[in-house]
């Protein structure tokens, strides 16, 4: 259990005073209860879903929260294709829905098969949306589906087992998908061939001290992960290796169970499971919104 040691001021990356609650949902009116998912929208403003299916934004002031749909399950990972879809996976439904942007309306997208859909990434370049497949508790499983983002029609694409697939994130050149296997506290990456099928999983950087939850890539190619347990975001170098703490919060209350994580320029956003709001971390380095990576 070493690695589940509390960070400090000495031993991570960034203070916890370069953070700050972007967005307090305790008390607002829709509220915001207990967010897996965060994203920054084509709009400007910060996406994030609820317990109870609601898709909402906040305006990038952090001072209004809007309703915009919601799909009456639990709103898992987001994804935005362009300004003119957001896919939603959903937990309760096992599916992941579709809202189109200018009108509101909000369907289903998927079919059946899928077990417990996780994060969605939109693969743009080969017209098609990869969604993580978190399987069981405790039992690995396959995998990554792969939908058509014209029709919706999917299948397996990654069908070797993974130990319970989180959050996904395209390679920044768009050649591999990284996962999060939270149980194996590892993120794995999965080439991606010139035809668009998938390699053999290779581990990326094991031992991870935390359950690794959400992926955010930098404009320098490191990769940020947002751990459940114990609440910290991890840093990953370039090319792989060994993480650091970024950032910490050891009474879990700024940083509550943080899950998804989503870059904006400078900003890094953190959506907290365990809590009632959206942090804000300003940090060192710069990120673009995945919508603008993949387009």
């Amino acid at each position: 259990m070493e690695n589940y040691r509390f960070a400090t001021a000495e031993n991570t990356v960034l203070p916890l005073s370069a953070a700050h609650v972007f967005f307090d949902g305790t008390f607002s009116e829709p509220r915001l209860q207990h967010p897996e998912c965060v994203a920054v929208g084509p709009d400007g403003h910060i996406w994030c879903g609820s317990e109870n299916g609601e898709i909402l934004r906040i305006d990038p002031q952090g001072e209004r929260i809007e309703r915009v749909a919601s799909t009456g399950g639990f709103t898992l990972g987001l994804a935005f294709h362009g300004d003119k879809t957001l896919f939603a996976c959903d937990q309760r439904h096992a599916a992941v829905f579709r809202l189109d942007l200018k009108t509101r309306n909000l369907d289903r997208f998927t079919g059946a098969g899928i077990r417990i859909p996780n994060y969605p990434a939109v693969d743009a370049a080969r017209g098609r949306l990869l969604v993580s497949d978190s399987h069981a508790f405790g039992e690995p499983g396959p995998g990554i589906w792969a939908y058509d983002l014209a029709t919706g029609a999917g299948e397996l694409w990654y069908d070797r087992p993974l130990n319970f697939a989180n959050g996904i994130a395209l390679a920044p050149a768009g050649d591999a998908l990284f996962v999060c296997e939270t149980f194996s506290r590892t993120v794995s990456r999965i080439p991606i061939a010139d035809d668009g099928t998938a390699g053999e999983a290779q581990p990326y950087a094991v031992n991870l001290p935390g359950l690794p939850d959400g992926l955010a890539f930098d404009d320098a190619g490191a990769l940020f992960v947002g751990c459940y347990e114990p609440s910290r975001i991890l840093r990953i170098p370039p090319g792989g290796g060994e993480a650091e703490v970024y950032i910490e919060d050891p009474t879990a209350h700024l940083f509550a169970h943080p899950t998804n994580i989503a870059f904006d320029g400078g900003a890094l956003y953190s959506a907290n499971l365990g809590r009632w709001h959206i942090t804000r971390i300003k940090t060192d380095t710069t990120g673009r919104p995945l919508h603008q990576r993949h387009a």
